[in-house]
């Protein structure tokens, strides 16, 4: 089972809006890491700036007067030290000599190459290694941290995401052989969320949604009028033309369509034509041969003659009534189908015949009288004459009425159900008239069904005896 929707205008719409999601998420993920980086290097360019200032301050004032200096500007997130010893030797990291060369660098392009600098780079996660180059830390400088943090120092507090930060050792020799040790930490980031940024995402993917649902609905509409169309021309051959405005590809296809109904139409009405007049024709030489047929003196070959031209004018008569039952001009009318049964059913009776009619309809039905009775009727003809009595059902509801003719004879071989809708197929092989009749009855009866866009179908009964359904569907 497929979670892909089934609709051509569902399914745009759900690629589109997946893509456009997915590219409004890559959008951001690319922003906020670049804020990120900048927000990084920014950091780190102001606490070189910082510490470079500091260091052309103490080398430039008397050594007595470095100490107070210090103490004023040795606070977290920078501390400052006048005894600390040389720097050890660096790990081989190779990712954290980069950063130590580029923080090297930003002090060296504001103090020159007058002053020796050594960067080294601590792990920013242990407190063990800020503030002290030898991993410890008094607790007066813990103190000192924490209340630094809690008071909002930079980097530390406030809300949103936080990014760690890093810690830079730096050593300074001043002019004078002073070694001056620096522990700098960038502090952590407070990054907020980006609300700006996320409302304006989310007024662009409103407005794209919008649009995007109004130009799918645009682009399918053709698409949904078309398989109307061509649904409609089933029940209806000479139904109006399609509208032929629009893109130039609806256009197309629209003009496409009304030229293949245009023809279908033409080709229909032209061989129900040939086939009516040749079947109206061939009345008249029936008609010379059945007279000539009664100057037989051989009473025995007369009767031969006679029937074989009886069962020819049955035929020629079928052969129209089916024309008749295809070519439908007459505009179609609503029709009381329970008058219409019980029209069936009185001219049964005049001949005898036994036919019970169960269930009514609940309202008109919009179709072509004439065609119904002809259906119907055929229906019910070839029960009576398999099996004498038959019983007509009907199912009335908002969707379609359904009318269920069932006879209790000997019914149909499973093989031969659809084989009998065939034109002139009988299943009584002997083609003998006054059982097998014309072989059109139900061809005529599932063509004038199918003209109301219903579906006529044969089955067997299991307790014996054929049913045969019709079912017509009603026009909202």
């Amino acid at each position: 089972m497929t979670l892909m929707p089934r609709s051509l205008f569902a399914r745009m719409v759900f690629v589109l809006l997946a893509g456009l999601t997915v590219a409004q998420l890559l959008s951001f993920a690319v922003h906020w890491h670049e804020r990120g980086e900048f927000m990084t290097r920014s950091m780190g360019m102001r606490s070189a700036t910082r510490i470079a200032d500091i260091i052309e301050l103490l080398d430039s004032i008397d050594p007595a007067e470095r100490a107070k200096i210090v103490n004023v500007f040795s606070t977290p997130p920078l501390r400052i030290s006048l005894d600390a010893p040389p720097l050890a030797p660096p790990t081989a990291d190779a990712d954290k000599a980069e950063q130590a060369a580029q923080f090297a660098a930003a002090l060296r392009r504001s103090l020159g190459d007058e002053i020796a600098v050594v960067v080294q780079l601590n792990d920013a996660a242990s407190r063990g290694g800020y503030g002290n180059p030898g991993g410890m830390m008094s607790e007066r400088a813990r103190a000192r941290l924490d209340a630094g943090a809690s008071a909002g120092a930079p980097g530390f507090g406030g809300q949103g995401m936080r990014r760690s930060g890093v810690a830079f050792v730096v050593q300074a020799r001043l002019n004078d052989g002073v070694l001056i040790t620096f522990n700098a930490r960038q502090p952590q980031e407070s990054v907020a969320w980006p609300y700006h940024l996320l409302l304006s995402l989310a007024v662009l993917l409103a407005v794209v949604i919008a649009v995007t649902l109004v130009a799918v609905r645009w682009v399918t509409r053709p698409l949904a009028t078309l398989a109307a169309a061509a649904q409609s021309l089933g029940e209806d051959i000479n139904r109006p033309p399609l509208d032929e405005c629009g893109p130039l590809e609806v256009s197309r296809a629209a003009r496409a369509f009304n030229a293949m109904q245009l023809k279908l139409s033409r080709f229909i009405s032209d061989r129900t034509r040939i086939f009516a007049a040749m079947s109206h024709d061939l009345k008249t030489p029936i008609t010379r041969l059945r007279l000539r047929a009664e100057l037989l003196d051989d009473v025995a070959l007369r009767a031969k003659f006679v029937n074989d031209l009886e069962e020819m004018e049955a035929m020629v008569s079928a052969a129209l009534d089916f024309m008749r039952g295809v070519d439908q001009q007459a505009p179609a009318q609503p029709v009381d189908m329970l008058a219409l049964l019980e029209s069936l059913q009185a001219d049964a009776r005049e001949t005898g015949s036994d036919v019970m009619i169960e269930g009514k309809a609940d309202a008109p039905y919009f179709g072509h009288a004439q065609s119904l009775k002809r259906c119907i009727g055929n229906l019910i003809d070839n029960a009576v004459k398999y099996a004498g009595r038959t019983t007509v059902a009907v199912a009335d509801t908002s969707a379609e009425l359904v009318i269920t003719v069932s006879d209790a004879g000997t019914g149909i071989p499973e093989a031969e159900l659809e084989r009998v809708f065939e034109p002139f197929y009988r299943l009584d092989a002997s083609r003998n008239r006054a059982t097998g009749g014309s072989g059109l009855g139900l061809t005529i009866a599932r063509s004038i069904a199918r003209a109301h866009g219903g579906e006529l179908i044969l089955r067997n009964r299991a307790a014996g005896g054929l049913e045969v359904v019709l079912t017509l569907p009603r026009r909202q």
